[in-house]
């Protein structure tokens, strides 16, 4: 649909590295408007994971923000952006094995972002270290005129105080003990929660009792989004037009059957069907009612009794799969499968981080989440840098061919 358009103005978080002296070297490849968990689903072909290259098995690089995750680890890039809409630049930081950072949603602008979901979408920022990734924030934190979901009074109205390791308090997500979690995710995991204990934090367990309800919660509000946000692709404006001249209608349709691939085309359909009067109610109201659940159990972690700090997750229940073996599920089963503790954060506009920890026995990065309250960046950033020092996982980058 934009293979041939080229855009008279550049996204904000562009021209801010742009003004800040970034080099551009490219755009990189992706699913399909953002819709995927592989970088499988593209017009121009799959993203494959520098990580334990083979040219028969290669594993996939996640997504939909796959192409920069790869540029990062691969060395190409120092900096890549993506967008974050349900884990799309966390995932594949995690299977890149690079930090891949999901900012509060309103902190940074979108404008220039194509939209996926609108009341989820963030643009992402992928680096091989924390220290970078906290640097390009700052740098494109301020409040874009042209952005009216831009705001930072949530930052301007805040107490920060820096991060002490030693007064923090950890939370494990009992629910996020789930099937299909590999054992060496889940050893990585209780091994970093015991090594913040020894190092003076309070690791205690807590409750998200609704979280994993946001696979149909996050499918439902994502499809009946994609249906407004799609019907600009007419034809008309801009990207592809095919030349019909019968009617109007009919090079809409034409246009819309040749530019869209199947997993956009069938998310407009289901989107329309969720969005139908006798639907309505009964799927994308209730959706709506349980994103607030959702968003209401991060508030009573972070601000009721026994509140924590932040929340310690995987982000995926496995290092990354051979391309062979995601290509057997349908891209609806990929997405619920892969993005099972990223979403949830989507769901309430919080920041959250992903950090390579260790690698595999098969030699593929082991990445860990971790969840912060609204617009605590900064202790996210310090806490993200212990980690970081601690588990030294840069030396790793030599194993990328």
């Amino acid at each position: 649909m934009l293979k041939s358009f080229v855009p008279n103005y550049d996204a904000t978080v562009v021209r801010k590295l742009h003004e800040a002296g970034s080099l551009f070297i490219g755009k990189t490849n992706l699913d399909e408007f953002g819709m995927g968990s592989g970088s499988c689903d593209s017009y121009f072909g799959p993203v494959k994971n520098p990580w334990g290259f083979d040219e028969k098995r290669w594993k996939i690089a996640g997504g939909s923000s796959g192409g920069s995750a790869a540029a990062v680890a691969s060395g190409v890039a120092s900096i890549g952006l993506g967008s974050d809409t349900g884990g799309s630049t966390r995932n594949p930081a995690s299977y890149n094995g690079v930090v891949g950072f999901k900012p509060t949603y309103m902190t940074l602008s979108r404008f220039g972002l194509i939209s996926l979901v609108n009341s989820m979408d963030v643009p992402g920022i992928l680096t091989r270290n924390v220290d970078l990734c906290a640097k390009v924030y700052n740098l494109l934190k301020f409040e874009d005129e042209q952005d009216s979901t831009n705001i930072l009074t949530g930052y301007r109205d805040r107490n920060r105080k820096p991060f002490n390791l030693k007064k923090a308090v950890i939370g494990i997500p009992k629910e996020y003990f789930c099937h299909g979690l590999s054992d060496e995710i889940k050893k990585t995991w209780i091994h970093l929660a015991d090594v913040l204990e020894r190092h003076g934090a309070k690791v205690i367990d807590i409750s998200l009792p609704n979280t994993l309800s946001s696979i149909f919660v996050y499918s439902i509000l994502n499809q009946c989004e994609v249906v407004s946000n799609m019907a600009r692709y007419d034809g008309l404006k801009y990207g592809l037009r095919k030349d019909i001249k019968k009617s109007t209608e009919a090079m809409y349709a034409k246009t819309r059957q040749v530019g869209f691939n199947a997993v956009v085309k069938n998310r407009i359909l289901a989107g329309n069907f969720f969005l139908l009067k006798k639907n309505y109610e009964k799927y994308f109201v209730k959706a709506l009612k349980v994103r607030r659940l959702i968003s209401n159990d991060f508030e009573k972690a972070f601000n009721g009794l026994d509140s924590v700090d932040f929340i310690l997750s995987p982000v995926t229940l496995t290092t990354a799969p051979s391309h062979l073996e995601f290509s057997k599920y349908k891209n609806r089963d990929q997405c619920a499968l892969q993005d099972i503790f990223t979403q949830p954060s989507n769901m309430a506009g919080l920041p959250a981080i992903s950090l390579p920890i260790n690698i595999s026995k098969d030699g593929l990065p082991i990445s860990l989440q971790i969840i912060g309250p609204k617009y605590c960046e900064e202790e996210l950033f310090q806490f993200s840098s212990w980690i970081e020092t601690y588990f030294d996982f840069k030396k790793h980058y030599k194993l990328i061919s």
